[in-house]
């Protein structure tokens, strides 16, 4: 996010959060409303709400996140709910991935429609975190924003993903890639990223992240323009061709979304370049039906915070039955589904423990104390999730129009970030 934007959002962030402070009819901040009831809470049903980059400037969406929620909270209520209490899933507002629209989006959830909780949040901004942490909001989504990491009320799913100094980093991503590149030593690596606030944090994880697991960073720098897709690849794809002492590294790992991966990933095999390509979003069968999308991402490993859709057992025979009863037909399954699903079971889990006696403060004492294990996204744990990942993943290749396993869904210990 760039400066200007950054200091808009926050004097706009200033005045709601001034008008919520000052609002007669909603005691906010306490989860209750002005009959003293818990907001969003009513002896039969919970409601929750969503946010999510539905539409984008690149093109870019996030959509099919709420079919994941709704999958998920749809069986929960044919199961009976929550401690006798039904989801009332409202859907997901559209931010369209704007910082204004996230905090306005939040906003109209927590005191027009009075959720007790937001699951799924899905988008590359969450300006509305401020505002939600203070009033109290059980907040899910996926943690790779700095939002996830440290806020009381804001779970990553997966845990925390970019964390603050004193924190750790999931090293899923260069171990897995350990696997496709036959070890890291004597291997060279180049990072590229957005220009936003998300870019830079980015590039500061994974030049640690990759460092750590052996690998040599020759190149690592967030300056692709986060508002429009570039045109011309040519000044990134030189730099990174002879970075590795003037010559191609032997990985080069991209953190942007779909639209830039293929104008980059096109670049590069003009170019010659004969290395591993990966990247954290192509995990998505809807971009097949288009042979030049198919061709620039031919050949990927996409990483996963979650275990792939090809490696079957009960947890995955669930998920597929819900998303094709939710959708009302069979439809392509994404990463985004699994976003949404998995925020939403999160929340659940931390539900049923916090018993029928459902509020902020009894809702975050479950939190406090909650584990599992075995789940699509590994063990979890809380607070442990606010500060570091849960340390899973795999990595899929998009390989002759079909995803294939290149690295298995396995859980690594976490580093220091420092």
């Amino acid at each position: 996010m760039s400066r200007p934007i950054r200091t808009i959002a926050g004097v706009v962030a200033a005045l709601l959060l001034a008008g919520a402070c000052n609002s007669a009819a909603t005691d906010s901040s306490s989860g209750k409303g002005a009959g003293g009831s818990v907001r969003g809470v009513t002896g039969d049903s919970i409601k929750v709400g969503g946010i999510v980059s539905m539409t984008t400037a690149t093109g870019y969406s996030k959509k099919d996140t709420d079919l994941g929620a709704r999958a998920r909270f749809d069986r929960a209520n044919a199961e009976g709910g929550v401690n006798g209490r039904k989801i009332a899933y409202l859907g997901a507002q559209d931010d369209g991935q704007d910082p204004a629209r996230n905090l306005a989006a939040a906003r109209k959830l927590v005191q027009q429609d009075k959720v007790f909780a937001i699951a799924p949040m899905s988008s590359t901004t969450f300006s509305g975190a401020d505002f939600l942490q203070q009033q109290k909001v059980p907040t899910f989504g996926w943690g790779t924003l700095p939002s996830f990491c440290g806020p009381t009320y804001i779970y990553g799913f997966g845990g925390c993903m970019v964390p603050m100094p004193g924190g750790t980093i999931s090293q899923t991503w260069p171990e897995g890639l350990k696997h496709v590149t036959g070890g890291a030593e004597g291997k060279s690596v180049a990072i590229l990223a957005n220009d936003s606030d998300a870019g830079n944090f980015a590039i500061r994880t994974y030049k640690q992240s990759f460092a750590t697991a052996g690998y040599k960073v020759t190149y690592a720098k967030p300056s692709v323009p986060a508002t429009s897709v570039p045109s011309d690849w040519s000044a990134y794809t030189k730099d990174i061709l002879r970075s590795n002492g003037g010559k191609a590294p032997d990985a080069v790992v991209s953190v942007m979304q779909t639209p830039y991966n293929i104008g980059l990933f096109t670049a590069l095999k003009r170019g010659g370049y004969r290395g591993v390509l990966t990247d954290p979003t192509d995990y998505d069968p809807s971009l097949l039906a288009k042979s030049a999308t198919k061709q620039a991402l031919d050949g990927v490993h996409i990483l996963l915070s979650f275990q792939p859709f090809e490696q079957e057992n009960a947890a995955m025979k669930q998920f597929k039955a819900d998303i094709r009863k939710a959708a009302g037909k069979e439809v392509p399954l994404n990463m985004h589904m699994m976003t949404g699903y998995m925020s939403a079971d999160l929340f659940l889990s931390i539900a049923r423990k916090a018993g029928k006696n459902l509020t902020p403060a009894s809702f975050q004492k479950a939190a406090g104390k909650f584990s599992d294990s075995g789940t699509m996204v590994g063990d979890r744990a809380e607070p442990k999730g606010q500060q570091e990942s849960f340390g899973c993943g795999a990595l899929v290749q998009l390989k002759d129009g079909k995803y294939v396993v290149s690295a298995p869904f396995t859980c690594y210990p976490p580093i220091p970030f420092k």
